[in-house]
């Protein structure tokens, strides 16, 4: 080899000092014949001789084709190089273009936090939302006040926003930077609401559990999966991106590593409605199975309605403390899609008992028409199994049955199966459980749509009054109310 050392020294200053130069002559030694006495092809001839040690079939090849294929191969790397030396000039000239973040006007939307109710409940839908449940790590009542205190602390800073605080940078931040150094509100709410399991002995609330509150049982057409059910708490998360919702969950997170621990957590969307013209109604947000979802919900701008349906009054039969408050339930409902866009338009709508297009009734125009099912009792328009007529009869019975819904669509990607993982991440309040979310669902047991959809997950919950002032916190008035059946 020691006859081929100025040829390799030549080969490596060509490299380091002249791309352009070492392409030049790789091309020259290509064109030259297999007999040439280059010193490149010597060099070749040696470095490329069959190793006997060898398994590679490459090796078998005559040593003129393996020169060829080296030297090929050399040259379009020289002229690699050569150009990237030249486009690398290039390129170090020319000025960095950031990547530009979508504009929002909305950034600083904001819901108070203080109030009679949580907010998140009345409020409109924004386009993100996110259910998260925890199991609860407290190991006494003590632990326990200070989780809703630090909850009721960092909610309040995250529905206001404000400058994140500066700290030494060997520390860990205080906060994830998602969203920059000033957080800002985003139309954000976050809604905090107890389970059945927080009532046992841990705590000694088991006294003053709310009246209706209970654990979520199957219905027939259930297919839950423990690890997606029930929970101590759950925390809604409403705003106008997901990455709101995220960085206020993720605060939240780290804030109460020893209290609070997530069991499941499922995020969704409400898709934008086009602007409407002046006078014309109000349309519901289409779920994903193409129908608009909450076209007979109750007004969440009439006070008194909310009162009779929503909330759980003063002087009721519930706990005092529990005044103010509201029942949450809570379904992770799966819809087989591809199975769905396969069923014609007309079977579809009368599932459902509506226009595709415009939501209306079967007897109706629009939307916002109410079906008149006295005059059509055989079902001849409406079936008498469709979802509407079963889900709300339009009695004075069922009128007690009313809920408000507050529904997401959710995509989880795609099963094992190849199938689409996507549907409704359902969530409705009521005054009452029984005589709300689960009388409805079970006037729906048997219906058509079931072979479409199945409910994988969810809970029930009782979400708590709202923080009327500075002095007060969330989950005060349950802490209160216990240690006074203590000392009674």
């Amino acid at each position: 080899m020691a006859a081929y050392a100025p040829t390799i020294r030549w080969i490596r200053r060509s490299v380091s000092r002249s791309p352009p130069r070492l392409a030049l002559w790789l091309t020259r030694s290509m064109a030259s014949t297999r007999h040439s006495a280059s010193p490149a092809f010597d060099l070749l001839e040696h470095s490329t001789m069959k190793n006997p040690d060898s398994n590679s079939d490459t090796s078998n090849a005559p040593a003129s084709l393996q020169r060829r294929r080296v030297l090929m191969g050399l040259g379009a790397a020289g002229a690699a190089l050569a150009g990237s030396s030249l486009s690398g000039n290039a390129l170090a000239a020319a000025p960095a273009q950031v990547a530009e973040a979508p504009n929002s006007e909305k950034t600083q939307d904001h819901n108070e936090f203080h109030g009679l109710h949580q907010s998140g409940i009345v409020n409109p839908r924004p386009a993100a939302g996110m259910l998260v449940a925890f199991d609860v790590l407290a190991a006494d009542r003590e632990d326990l006040e200070r989780l809703f205190r630090t909850l009721n602390e960092r909610i309040a800073f995250l529905m206001t926003g404000g400058p994140v605080p500066e700290i030494d940078p060997k520390l860990p931040p205080p906060d994830s930077g998602i969203l920059g150094p000033v957080v800002t509100p985003d139309n954000l709410t976050i809604t905090v609401s107890v389970g059945e399991s927080l009532f046992d002995e841990r705590f000694g609330l088991t006294p003053i559990k709310p009246k209706r509150l209970s654990r979520m049982t199957g219905f027939p057409n259930d297919a839950l999966d423990p690890a997606s059910c029930h929970g101590d708490l759950s925390i809604q998360f409403c705003a106008n991106t997901a990455d709101s919702n995220i960085h206020a969950l993720r605060d939240i997170v780290k804030n109460l590593p020893d209290l609070l621990l997530v069991r499941w957590k499922q995020e969704g969307t409400v898709p934008p409605q086009a602007p409407k013209k002046p006078g014309q109604p109000p349309e519901s947000a289409r779920n994903f199975l193409g129908f608009r979802d909450g076209s007979a919900n109750p007004d969440s701008n009439n006070q008194k309605t909310m009162n009779e349906l929503v909330w759980v009054q003063p002087g009721s039969d519930e706990p005092a403390w529990a005044a103010n408050g509201s029942y949450q339930a809570v379904r992770i409902i799966r819809n087989f899609v591809e199975r769905w866009d396969r069923t014609p338009l007309q079977e579809q709508e009368s599932i459902f008992g509506r226009s595709k297009s415009t939501g209306a009734p079967m007897d109706g125009k629009v939307e916002s028409d109410v079906p008149n099912y006295a005059a059509d009792p055989e079902g001849k328009k409406t079936r008498l199994d469709s979802h509407i007529r079963l889900a709300n009869p339009r009695t004075a019975e069922s009128q007690r049955n009313l809920i408000l819904r507050r529904p997401f669509n959710y995509s989880n990607g795609v099963n094992k199966n190849g199938q689409l993982d996507m549907g409704l991440l359902f969530i409705c309040y009521q005054a009452d459980l029984e005589k709300g979310f689960i009388t409805v669902q079970s006037r729906l047991n048997g219906e058509p749509l079931e072979e479409y959809l199945k409910p994988v997950g969810g809970g029930y919950f009782f979400t708590l009054p709202g923080v009327t002032g500075d002095q007060d916190f969330i989950g005060r008035s349950l802490l209160a109310a216990v240690s006074s059946t203590q000392n009674a």
